[in-house]
């Protein structure tokens, strides 16, 4: 049984919930805050238990029982199977490799999935807006074997062009990863509140694939801040279950 026809779930319910489904067990998952942090925890309390959870602080193998509040939150070291430095988290787990997904979130990311969590405007010195910054996310966004985006989707999220490249995509386009020698394939997969996209083999550029139920291309299209490309085989994202939500629920739930 589902939830579907009740329609008792939210749009960021669907989110967390399609995000989650994107990673498989055994998976070692670099994880950011906010949003890619639910998805991940969700994972694992559901298909995934073996999911590795990685946190920047140098968290390995973390089992919070409640969403943490950043990467420096208590639970992740009291529920590591190991606590490392820093610098080895990037030098020696990072870097050569040994990480399959980096989950990132994003204030802007544009159609190459080049992703902006610095500034809003043309000014660096003088933005309209000074966001949380870099973080680790550039060497994740360089270095994990394959990178998912979750994000919330609206024309000042999905932008033809980033006011600034905090961590690197596609650049503009297919061999500019290639170019600077980057590792990982980069964005392979972006999950928002409305759809799924995933970038065109052939361009890298962000191609919607599948539409969240009740949503319709043309709401997708209003939201997105450039000509949208949407595959031929256009798909319909499976609605959530009722163990999933209740999942997902109490794990927002717990203090």
């Amino acid at each position: 049984m589902t939830a579907t026809d009740e329609r008792t779930y939210t749009s960021d319910e669907m989110m967390s919930i399609a995000a989650a489904r994107a990673l498989g067990g055994g998976q070692r998952c670099f994880v950011g805050i906010g949003l890619p942090s639910t998805a991940a925890n969700l994972a694992r309390r559901t298909h995934a238990p073996d999911l590795v959870l990685i946190y920047e602080s140098g968290t390995l193998g973390s089992k919070p029982g409640r969403l943490p509040a950043s990467i420096g939150d208590g639970i992740l070291a009291e529920t590591a199977d190991a606590v490392i430095s820093v610098p080895e988290v990037f030098n020696y787990w990072l870097q050569p490799g040994r990480i399959d997904v980096g989950f990132l979130g994003a204030a802007q990311l544009d159609k190459f999935g080049n992703i902006n969590t610095t500034v809003i405007g043309d000014d660096y010195a003088n933005p309209k807006v000074r966001l949380p910054g870099a973080g680790g996310a550039p060497e994740i966004a360089a270095s994990c074997h394959e990178v998912y985006v979750v994000v919330r989707q609206s024309r000042r999220s999905f932008v033809e062009k980033v006011d600034f490249v905090t961590s690197f995509g596609h650049g503009s386009g297919k061999g500019d990863r290639e170019k600077l020698g980057l590792r990982g394939a980069g964005p392979t997969l972006v999950i928002t509140d409305l759809g799924v996209f995933r970038p065109d083999p052939q361009t890298s550029e962000l191609v919607l694939t599948e539409v969240h139920e009740g949503v319709t291309v043309e709401q997708v299209r209003e939201a997105t801040g450039w000509d949208l490309k949407v595959s031929p085989e256009l798909s319909t994202t499976e609605p959530p279950t009722d163990t999933e939500l209740k999942t997902l629920r109490e794990l927002k739930a717990a203090k």
